[in-house]
């Protein structure tokens, strides 16, 4: 270093004090004495390079040198320190080791393949309110964080996405984070071996980062059923602990039950146009649920929450709300419901009269008969494997384990590959996490020889295929009555839901059962006559009268459902049309 800074003084010198002297030299104001133009050029060359340039005695001189020799060191020390205090704050923000300064953001804990559309939906769900920031936690480069959450973010205008590396199971990594002003808190299991572990340890040190009254939302999802109370006690209470492969098993059976719902229970989950809200409105104690849904007119009741979270899906007309409650309702946003206020003298419940003879009315009611033993093939096999099966018993299906790989190579050898034999086929995606690279390689080719087959014998069987990777769907050689059922995307979405609303997690948990109150599929002819032209507000009045809520429909031609559509705008009806209720099995 010294010998580098001789030799830049040498190489300044030999260029500034030859431009010096034949500058002196050329100017005419210059003194005449060789002596005067000497001392001009060591002005001209320490002004140049910042030595003082005095002139008189030696000492005056070393002096005046040594004093400018100081300033540049000031100067040059000054400025190195603020250089490297500038990179270092660009480094620090280039790998994530700033802290954050946000209030009332959602703070996203650990890195998975569910991550990019949890965020995307979590920034979706600030965007309707405007403001707020997303910011996710995990041991992982920010930069490829933010490269691949890029490309699932949507246009979100003043929302902010926020990645910070770290462990999330660090209290001074959370420490950076601000976890205790945040709004909600989601802790996500990561890919592999050991997820539920890493799980609890993040709830243990994010109680320890926040405290233990700290109001803050928790949100988090688990793998194992066995890790489940483990994993509620580490939360702490209030928090809402999620079993995500028993949610997936859970979908699974829905749409096995209900052929073509994989669509509608996505379009029902994302933060894209409508979605479930709960309304704590002043003057709905006293009030009846009949009155209140048909008194929606911007979007569509589902049922109430009591005071203490319990949910009632689809309960009776008469039901009444009491201090506490709130209204769960399909709408665009929770500011879109606007009730009118209540009647000045509530009237008694009316007794059921007989149906007037209207265009839109409740069909003739058609015998009750004993439904047939329906039985599914399963190809494939995974950690949801026995859950599926047990789903499928509770809702009357027995399901068959197949010969996945002699189906796939000799194309249905044996009765228990011959998919015509069943009512459904279920293709359960490749266990993921034990080394295998493409989990979703088995089923997409269980899906080429059974649309092969179907072809070839003219014999269509409903599919319900589970995918892993959702940029593996446009590649799934899926039928018309196939469903691809990505389930690390739909247990993403109801991460994201619960997250922004607590109060839904126990109504999800019902939607989504093989029994009682769920999300169900309704021939349209069965409110009303087909080519009947009719707004969907009729067809909503119809189906109450019927006992079940109306949240909108799909039309024959289309393979994406319509929720929560204007009740005014009026449509002729085919019969190929289907209704999206909330009903018993």
């Amino acid at each position: 270093m010294p010998a580098l800074v001789a030799w830049l003084a040498l190489a300044c010198l030999s260029l500034v004090a030859p431009a010096s002297a034949l500058l002196v030299w050329t100017d005419d104001a210059s003194p005449d004495t060789l002596r005067g133009k000497a001392a001009t050029v060591w002005r001209t060359v320490g002004q140049t390079l910042r030595l003082g340039g005095e002139v008189g005695p030696p000492l005056r001189i070393a002096l005046s040198v040594f004093l400018a020799l100081v300033s540049l060191l000031y100067v040059s020390t000054l400025v190195g320190l603020v250089t490297t205090a500038i990179t270092d704050r660009l480094a620090e923000l280039e790998r994530g080791q700033t802290t954050v300064v946000e209030r009332g953001h959602t703070l996203v804990l650990g890195w998975s393949e569910q991550t990019p559309t949890l965020v995307a939906e979590l920034l979706a769900a600030h965007a309707q309110r405007r403001a707020g920031a997303v910011v996710v936690l995990a041991d992982r480069d920010k930069a490829e964080m933010e490269r691949e959450a890029r490309d699932a973010l949507p246009s979100r205008g003043r929302i902010r996405l926020l990645c910070r590396r770290g462990r999330p199971t660090d209290p001074a990594a959370l420490a950076r984070v601000t976890p205790a002003a945040a709004e909600a808190v989601v802790v996500l299991p990561p890919d592999g071996p050991g997820a539920d572990a890493q799980v609890i340890r993040t709830l243990l040190a994010l109680r320890a980062a926040v405290g233990e009254g700290c109001p803050v939302r928790i949100v988090a999802g688990v793998r194992d059923t066995a890790h489940l109370p483990t994993a509620r006690l580490a939360a702490g209470p209030g928090a809402v602990v999620l079993d995500v492969d028993d949610l997936a098993a859970r979908l699974l059976v829905q749409c096995v039950l209900e052929p073509g719902i994989a669509l509608v229970l996505e379009d029902l989950l994302d933060f894209a146009g409508a979605e479930l809200h709960t309304l704590h409105r002043p003057g709905l104690a006293g009030r009846r649920y009949g009155e209140l849904a048909a008194a929606c007119p911007d979007s569509c009741a589902v049922g109430i929450v009591r005071a203490d979270g319990t949910p009632h899906l689809n309960p009776p007309p008469d039901t009444e709300l009491t201090p506490g409650d709130g209204l769960v309702v399909l709408a665009e946003d929770h500011r879109a419901t606007v009730l009118p206020p209540a009647p000045a003298a509530p009237a008694a419940p009316a007794a059921p009269a007989a149906p007037v003879a209207t265009a839109v009315g409740p069909a003739p009611v058609r015998p009750a008969t004993v439904p047939a033993l329906r039985r599914a093939l399963l190809l494939g096999w995974n950690g949801r494997g026995e859950r599926v099966v047990a789903g499928l018993a509770r809702g009357g299906v027995v399901a068959v384990r197949g010969d996945e790989g002699a189906f796939m190579v000799r194309e249905g050898v044996g009765v228990a590959a011959e998919p015509e034999a069943y009512d459904h086929v279920v293709v359960l995606a490749g266990q993921g996490g034990d080394g295998q690279p493409d989990p979703d390689g088995r089923t997409l080719v269980a899906l080429l020889h059974l649309r092969a087959r179907e072809r070839r014998t003219g014999r269509a069987v409903p599919v319900v295929a589970e995918l892993t990777d959702a940029r593996n769907r446009p590649l799934a050689p899926a039928a018309r009555r196939t469903d691809l059922l990505v389930t690390g995307r739909l247990t993403a979405l109801l991460l994201a839901q619960v997250s922004q609303n607590g109060h839904l997690a126990a109504a999800f948990d019902e939607l989504f059962a093989p029994t009682g109150h769920g999300v169900r599929l309704r021939p349209a002819r069965d409110f009303v006559p087909p080519g009947t032209e009719a707004p969907f507000a009729d067809l909503a009045a119809a189906a109450a009268r019927r006992g079940v809520a109306a949240l909108g429909y799909r039309p024959r031609d289309a393979a994406l459902p319509r929720l929560n559509p204007p009740k005014a705008v009026s449509r002729t009806w085919s019969a190929g049309d289907v209704l999206i209720v909330v009903g018993p099995a």
